[in-house]
């Protein structure tokens, strides 16, 4: 037990074996995701962030993470110099996530997320992993200032080949907000939400840009204090193929996840077959009526 609490990852790892196993025997599954996300949120609280200059970057800890994966001290000087020229100032390491037991915003296959200080304030920056399956982070910017040009996503604010610097979106993703939503309106507040979200998608369909992952969302949508939807990370976004973003994020908040099941029993049962007929007519005919029609058959008219 003494490993457990001098290793945060690993007590991390224990405590939601332990939630998963207990509780899947009652069949509560959306009070597991509950309860491990209240845990996640104390955890992350007790980690203070760590505000680390430019210079202090240099330390194998924390240039480990802007190498992430494979450390190279001559790369992390040379992309230390790409974030002089960007106009960072330093680096905040905090969030959920960890590099190297470096807390992060973020990680995923082609970048790490972390906070970036700059004179005007803080700023979300994307680190290009070493082993990522690109050589910059130009195709992303380019789709993520497409997406912007129709009011969606986090503003762009900078590029370089290994980063990408954009607004930081201060919230949580759509399943946490979802499961903690409490009180009389919630109801009311999930739905706005629901339908803010399906009105950025009909906008990305109309500008050509497909998102790519909105099928699988649980980590591209964010809520903020507001109540405010934010889509984000367009690295496999595309104007080449066709669109799918309604209907995607539909599938995905309908049809077929976690999610879809706990709005259902938020919101009341959605009919499938009604929903699916409404997602055929408008893949046959993307018009404003036709989206209408999936609004009704989503109960958020």
């Amino acid at each position: 037990m003494a490993i457990l609490i001098q290793n945060p990852i690993v007590l991390r790892s224990f405590v939601a074996r332990v939630i998963l196993f207990a509780l899947k025997k009652e069949g509560e599954v959306d009070m597991l995701f509950y309860l491990f996300d209240c845990y996640m949120m104390i955890l992350s609280k007790l980690q203070s962030p760590k505000i680390i200059s430019l210079e202090q970057l240099r330390e194998e800890r924390y240039a480990s993470v802007l190498c992430y994966p494979h450390y190279s001290a001559r790369e992390a000087v040379g992309r230390i110099r790409e974030l002089n020229r960007l106009g960072v100032e330093a680096i905040e390491f905090a969030g959920e996530k960890t590099a190297f037991n470096v807390p992060v915003l973020g990680k995923g296959c082609v970048g790490i997320v972390v906070i970036a200080c700059m004179k005007t304030g803080r700023v979300a920056l994307k680190i290009r992993r070493m082993d990522a399956d690109r050589t910059g982070m130009e195709h992303e910017a380019e789709m993520l200032a497409k997406a912007n040009s129709v009011g969606i996503g986090p503003h762009l604010i900078g590029i370089s080949d290994d980063f990408l610097l954009m607004e930081y979106v201060e919230g949580v993703l759509l399943p946490k907000w979802t499961a903690n939503v409490r009180g009389r309106e919630s109801r009311k507040r999930i739905r706005q939400v629901l339908r803010d979200i399906l009105e950025q998608c009909w906008k990305l369909d109309e500008a050509g840009l497909d998102h790519g992952e909105l099928s699988r969302a649980p980590k591209h949508i964010i809520v903020d204090a507001a109540d405010k939807a934010h889509i984000v990370d367009f690295e496999t976004a595309s104007i080449m193929r066709r669109v799918s973003n309604v209907t995607s994020v539909c599938q995905y908040l309908f049809l077929g996840s976690q999610l879809a099941k706990t709005l259902q029993k938020r919101l009341g049962v959605t009919k499938s077959e009604v929903l699916i007929s409404a997602l055929r007519d408008y893949k046959q005919e993307r018009t404003s009526q036709n989206f209408l029609g999936i609004l009704q058959a989503c109960r958020l008219t």
